[in-house]
């Protein structure tokens, strides 16, 4: 049933996106994201959709008459440096074979985020690309907090079989990202009943994140609460909901999760954090040996022993987006990677700048604030993940990049995911109505 469900929509969809690649790029991003074949069990299970869906894709791209362009924006122009860091890298790679493998498979993400930048093109395709992301990565949050719920936090979360956000911690860092996401979704709502909604799914995914017993995923909500805290107008106020919610929250938890917790204050004596303690050092000893870093393909029993003899490694990977980049791609990779979030971030303020006294692109005031939320939640438990080239920030610096293209040349009309019915109002009106300190 599961299979003929997920054949049914991508088949249905297809001829769609041939037609406007910007419907490709949402049928991509469900699939990249949500990885709803794995959750099946016949013939679906290992079925090229993601394959099939690109092709698409890239047809569309010669066949539509919708509009293209490309947006040369400092992160994206950084990003393609990054990009074409990473095949120099791979060439000289310290097994050139293996990193070819993942650098095609890191090409086809970035492939996909430039399509994104050409492909949408107006609020409605921001809107309703923001809604694949919240319910494809949603739907795992909704299900972990049921279960976070049901068991006291003694069970760990776990993503779907296959993709980055398999592990537990990986979740707990996606399902932390779109909370800010769904928020955005919540404050720009016209309809009482999806406000209640979102706001429900924001608690649950919160209480999943927690489920997960992921100390970097714990870390990156902390991070988040404060960002949020302190852009707040009304601090005292929302300093006491915070802490209502997160008594609540910590209430759930059993005592199998706070002692997972507590070990962020004993590391040393924790073996997974000493593991990846020595991972860092591994990738620091290999980007001072090798300018270019070691390649993708780096984490082997033979590297480890030649670059980092001493260290007693668990699972051989960096447990870092930073260490990932500087072990794999040098100190170079890494400046690049650190430069384009910084850049993105600014954009972001530039987009809030811009539109801070514009009540017809408040909404895009709201999304850029909330977009920076969830890259604090995305670089402070990203530090201590093996997620540099997830899809999801970059779906996010898309969203950015867009907002701003649109605010530039033809912020002319408000907004509008749908058509309206008799008594709503368009997003931008919804988010200019919205209190100062939602708006932050």
């Amino acid at each position: 049933m599961r299979d003929m469900l997920i054949l049914g929509i991508v088949v249905g969809t297809l001829p769609f996106a041939l037609r406007h690649t910007w419907i490709g790029i949402m049928l991509w991003t469900w699939i990249s994201l949500m990885n709803p074949h794995r959750l099946a069990f016949g013939f679906i299970h290992a079925g090229p959709i993601a394959a099939v869906t690109a092709g698409a894709v890239l047809v569309s791209l010669v066949i539509t008459r919708d509009r293209l362009r490309m947006a040369w924006t400092p992160p994206v122009l950084v990003l393609v440096l990054l990009v074409m860091w990473m095949c120099l890298t791979t060439v000289f790679a310290i097994d050139p074979v293996g990193s070819a493998t993942q650098l095609n498979k890191v090409l086809k993400i970035q492939l996909m985020t430039f399509i994104a930048v050409l492909a949408l093109q107006s609020p409605k395709h921001i809107q309703w690309f923001i809604w694949i992301i919240v319910l494809s990565i949603g739907y795992y949050g909704f299900k972990g907090g049921i279960h976070t719920i049901l068991t006291g936090g003694a069970s760990r979360v776990w993503g779907p079989p296959g993709g980055f956000i398999e592990e537990n911690n990986a979740l707990a860092v996606a399902t932390v990202m779109i909370i800010p996401l769904i928020n955005y979704l919540r404050i720009i709502a016209t309809r009482r009943l999806v406000q209640l909604g979102l706001l429900g799914l924001m608690i649950v995914c919160g209480i999943s994140a927690l489920g997960s017993q992921s100390r970097g995923g714990f870390l990156a909500i902390l991070a988040m609460t404060i960002v949020l805290w302190y852009r707040s107008d009304r601090k005292v106020l929302y300093g006491i909901g915070i802490a209502v919610a997160a008594a609540g929250m910590l209430a759930l938890m059993s005592e199998v999760w706070e002692d997972r917790m507590r070990t962020i204050e004993t590391y040393e004596k924790d073996s997974s954090a000493q593991s990846r303690l020595g991972a860092w050092r591994f990738c620091i000893n290999v980007a001072n040996s090798r300018p270019l870093g070691g390649g993708f393909d780096l984490y082997s029993r033979i590297n480890y022993e030649l670059y980092a003899p001493a260290e007693n490694v668990g699972s051989p990977v960096a447990h870092s987006i930073y260490f990932s980049m500087l072990g794999e791609h040098g100190y170079v990779g890494l400046f690049l990677f650190l430069l384009m979030w910084g850049l993105t971030f600014r954009l972001a303020a530039q987009v809030r700048r811009d539109t801070r006294k514009r009540p017809e692109a408040a909404w895009a005031h709201t999304l850029a604030g909330m977009c920076q939320v969830s890259l604090v939640g995305y670089l402070v438990g990203g530090a201590f993940l093996q997620l540099a080239y997830f899809d999801l920030p970059f779906n996010i610096m898309v969203v950015l990049v867009v907002a701003q293209r649109w605010l530039r040349e033809g912020a002319g009309q408000p907004p509008s995911v749908r058509p309206l019915g008799a008594g709503e109002r368009s997003i931008s009106t919804a988010a200019s109505h919205a209190p100062p300190s939602a708006l932050r």
